[in-house]
């Protein structure tokens, strides 16, 4: 629930912002600091809130997270202006980038206590399901909600769902361990955690967000300020003996690196049909914003369905070549598609793209998983997030350029050429990635049977519960 918090909110907004605009006397253009505030906040957030699980433990940063949306979606739900409904998608970004990396934290601590060597695939397939499946959720629920009860439910929306997750939660997940007095104390958490390192991050982020967002328009100060706070921070990180952001660790897992590219550029297409198809569908092809919403229903829903069994397996490189692939027939599909396509044209497209969507999260975030040094999870995990965001963004940038002069079917086929070169470049990444290759071979020669690990970890835990 507290995963699937953070791709709900990221596309629920799409359907309020007209009347967010109308409501609160301001120009459309102005509510897309709505979108780019809670993508910053996310960006920035989420390996931040992997670090700090490591350190503090995940259950108390999760539940600080779910606390955070709780007042976002408040602070929102009761905004006067639009300054008030930023500050609100800023906690709610903050907040909701608080759940995956924590419960990476918690997935790999008890595989390691009950000496499981395998992924444990059918949890990481819920945690797919609810990281990206659910972001094709937000459009329709949206349109719903505030059809029926206005824009303020777009936000009002998040109390319910996060006084249940924060009940469940304080009853389910397993306590942290006790900090000891000396780790309590502000100078010790200040440098376990690097805070200069998250100050350096969070500013360079922000910075290199900012610009991104402005293309095609070149952001010369957000650029200069990136590069006045890269610079310091690069530095800082090099001489730290655990740094918030290990870039030898990371140059050196050149694997981890092409796992990140392949997710951001498998998101620039998923994220360009969840929104660049949304608005064609309502400006070229007559469609109201929530039926193009059920139109995209579909694809969410064959997202969710393959995540689950794709995951159980533990597959990564097999997943990821029909990621790509299916990238590659969907934008070939995204070439034929015109104003005048039949709705049933559309929903095929996209259900291609909800191939991509499953594979993709799903062969990516094993791979995180495996190649992840087993201290390090949570960071690595909002790394993942954090360059999925990137994508996000560059879908968002895409868009602005393809749709420049409106949404018409020519900016439809110039966006399925952009996309068609990205899926060659994933297939790219995977097709000719060594490591990919040898864990294959590892699977085909006798890698441990995911059955058995699931067997012996749980007699491990029978054990366990009967000696206590």
């Amino acid at each position: 629930m507290g995963s699937a918090l953070n791709p709900i909110n990221s596309s629920i907004i799409a359907t309020a912002m007209v009347p967010i605009a109308a409501d609160l006397n301001v120009p459309i253009g102005a509510t897309a600091v709505l979108v780019s505030s809670l993508y910053l906040a996310s960006a920035v957030a989420q390996p931040t809130a992997g670090k700090l699980a490591e350190v503090l433990g995940p259950r108390r940063i999760f539940l600080s997270g779910i606390v955070l949306v709780l007042l976002g979606g408040l602070v929102g739900g009761f905004g006067q202006n639009l300054a008030m409904l930023t500050v609100a998608r800023v906690l709610i970004g903050i907040g909701t980038s608080a759940a995956f990396p924590c419960a990476m934290v918690m997935i790999r601590r008890r595989a390691a206590d009950v000496d499981m060597d395998a992924p444990p695939g059918g949890v990481l397939g819920g945690l797919a399901i609810a990281g990206m499946a659910t972001a094709a959720v937000g459009p329709p629920i949206g349109g719903l909600l505030v059809g029926a009860e206005g824009w303020r439910w777009a936000f009002f929306i998040n109390v319910p769902v996060t006084l249940i997750a924060l009940v469940m939660a304080l009853r389910w997940l397993p306590k942290d361990p006790p900090l000891d007095r000396a780790d309590r104390s502000l100078g010790t958490v200040t440098d376990r955690i690097d805070l200069f390192g998250i100050l350096g991050f969070a500013t360079s982020m922000t910075a290199l967000v900012v610009f991104l967002m402005g293309l095609p328009e070149l952001d010369w100060i957000a650029l200069a300020v990136f590069v006045a706070a890269a610079a310091p921070t690069v530095w800082w990180e090099l001489g730290k003996s655990a740094p918030f952001f290990d870039f030898r660790a990371l140059a050196a897992n050149s694997a981890l690196i092409r796992t990140y590219l392949r997710q951001a550029l498998a998101l620039v297409g998923v994220y360009s049909v969840l929104f660049g198809m949304t608005q064609w569908m309502e400006a070229a092809h007559g469609f109201s914003t929530t039926q193009a919403g059920l139109l995209l229903l579909p694809m969410g829903a064959v997202s969710a369905l393959l995540s689950h069994p794709l995951a159980r397996r533990n597959l990564v490189r097999g997943p990821l070549i029909v990621s790509a692939l299916a990238m590659l027939l969907g934008s070939a599909g995204i070439r034929l598609l015109t104003s005048h396509s039949p709705a049933i044209a559309i929903v095929l497209v996209s259900l291609i793209f909800g191939v991509t969507s499953a594979a993709s999260t799903v062969g990516n975030q094993t791979a995180v998983y495996l190649e992840a040094p087993p201290d390090q999870i949570g960071t690595v995990s909002g790394l993942f997030r954090t360059f999925g965001y990137f994508g996000t963004i560059a879908s968002s940038v895409i868009g602005s350029l393809v749709f420049h002069d409106g949404a018409s079917d020519q900016g439809l086929h110039s966006l399925s050429f952009v996309l068609v070169a990205a899926g060659v470049a994933v297939l790219l990444l995977t097709f000719f990635d060594r490591r990919l290759m040898s864990r294959k071979a590892d699977a085909m020669t006798g890698a441990p049977n995911h059955r058995d690990t699931l067997t012996n970890a749980a007699n491990a835990e029978t054990t366990k519960e009967n000696h206590a």
